[in-house]
């Protein structure tokens, strides 16, 4: 049972997370020869000021 987790900035639609999320159980049900039913992809909404790198702010474009 794969777990797939994805961290994105908020505001992507629940269309677009579909999407992403349908792409990423195809490909490791291809690469990994899992079954759909066992993948699972779990987004992590993360609000601007929850990501740094290099010690600096990133921001959403």
């Amino acid at each position: 049972m794969p777990y797939v987790h994805v961290e994105l900035f908020e505001g992507r639609t629940v269309e677009q997370k579909a999407a992403i999320a349908k792409e990423i159980t195809e490909t490791i049900s291809k690469h990994a020869g899992a079954p759909t039913s066992g993948i699972h992809v779990i987004f992590n909404d993360l609000p601007e000021g929850m990501l740094y790198q290099g010690g600096e702010m990133k921001k959403k474009k």
